[in-house]
């Protein structure tokens, strides 16, 4: 079947950016849903007039890797030249590959479960002059002006910092994870109930100190004594969803928790259908050491998610006793859980009474259109602080900035 141009009036934006994709998807390059959105939308609001800038415009969109132009180029021409019509095997697990699918850019996705830690040396970079000689020829081969133009917006470092945490391959995922150990969380502080000298007459008068000093000259040139109240870091605490929904961002969240756990003192848990405290496990400074004695000891990881019951334990056996009083709580978690929503509501309502702030990091929150109507998040979010994405490194900058500010919870506040 011979395809349409874009321009035909029986050709939908939406349909062609799915078709391409799902051929695309099946050569072997990773395209998100969020590009297929993007692509339809672009189709849409600018039409291209010519099969050139109907290229350049889904390359520009689709393409975000030099590696991966060779499969595109092939895709593309066997669909716009009439040899491939992506209808065809659409939802058909039994059509043939398409064209150029023989060059795959993408590895095997990862086990659900983080590697042992002997295992994670495979993925540290090659040395100079090793298997990337290949990669580089293949460069060189593709030096042309418009293969430039390309990747002109961004090196790969800068592109690293834009690009969902599910969209990277295995060797970016591990480039990414030592990016998050450099972001630095600190909480804003509080005033201690110590008090220390002050030499400012500005701050409370310390009477204990200044009757000590009178009685050492007997009342003579008696000396008053100021002080004020110390001021500590607030303590945080991180929950992170471990579901099989959250799969794509598991293993970057808990780098980002260990960091915490490190340098910010920070308290840890992760849950699935049932809760566990990992600080003691994300104490040492290894970040692979760390996830990977944090995988042995969740016995719940990629299950199902009890988001209510989770945080009704973590209340009932840290919460009360001191740990959540007056502390940051950041909860990360896609909110689909399969608790009843009133039930979420309920326990979100108990922790905002001993929480001084609680930042709900959701990386759905960057999708298209997305709405908070799913049960579990539309039950939480009333009672959030923050709502943050977190879905890639750039974003993570974000959770760090809601985390450090200090904005009092008010019962006005906006679910966005």
């Amino acid at each position: 079947m011979t395809v349409l141009p874009v321009s035909a009036p029986r050709v939908e934006p939406a349909s062609l950016a799915a078709g391409l994709s799902a051929v695309l998807r099946r050569a072997g390059l990773s395209v998100s849903p969020e590009r297929t959105a993007w692509l339809a939308e672009s189709l849409r609001l600018v039409p291209p007039d010519s099969r050139d800038s109907l290229y350049r415009t889904c390359r520009t969109i689709l393409v975000s890797a030099r590696v991966q132009l060779p499969t595109f180029d092939a895709v593309f021409s066997a669909v716009f030249d009439g040899r491939l019509d992506p209808a065809d095997t659409r939802g058909d697990p039994n059509a043939p590959p398409a064209v150029g699918s023989e060059a795959r850019t993408r590895p095997t996705p990862p086990d659900s479960r983080p590697s042992a830690p002997h295992a994670v040396d495979s993925d540290r970079p090659p040395a100079p002059g090793g298997p990337t000689s290949d990669r580089e020829g293949d460069d060189e081969e593709d030096s042309g002006p418009e293969r430039d133009a390309v990747l002109a917006v961004a090196s790969a470092e800068e592109r690293l910092h834009d690009t969902a945490f599910a969209e990277l391959s295995e060797d970016e995922l591990t480039r990414m994870r030592r990016l998050v150990q450099n972001i630095t969380i600190a909480t804003p502080t509080r005033a201690s109930r110590r008090h220390r000298p002050s030499a400012h007459s500005s701050a409370r008068l310390d009477l204990r100190r200044t009757i000590r000093t009178a009685q050492r000259t007997g009342t003579d040139g008696t000396r008053l004594v100021y002080a004020h109240r110390r001021s500590r870091p607030r303590r945080l605490v991180l929950l992170c969803d471990v579901s099989g929904s959250m799969e794509p961002y598991t293993r970057v969240f808990l780098t980002l928790m260990q960091g915490a756990v490190v340098n910010a003192g920070a308290e840890a848990f992760v849950f699935s259908t049932r809760l566990t405290r990992l600080t003691r496990q994300l104490t040492v400074r290894d970040p692979d050491q760390a996830l990977a004695r944090a995988a042995a000891t969740v016995v719940d990881w990629a299950g199902g998610t009890r988001l209510a019951d989770s945080i009704r334990r973590f209340i009932d056996d840290y919460g009360r006793r001191g740990m959540a009083r007056g502390a940051i709580v950041v909860i990360l978690s896609d909110g689909w859980a399969q608790d009843d929503p009133e039930e979420v509501a309920a326990q979100m309502r108990r922790l905002r009474r001993l929480a001084h702030r609680i930042v709900w990091v959701n990386p759905r929150k960057v999708a298209a259109g997305f709405q908070p109507l799913v049960g579990g998040m539309a039950a939480a979010l009333p009672y959030c602080d923050a709502f943050v994405s977190g879905h890639s490194y750039a974003a993570l900058q974000d959770v760090a900035a809601a985390i450090g500010a200090d904005r009092p919870y008010t019962a006005e506040m906006r679910r966005t």
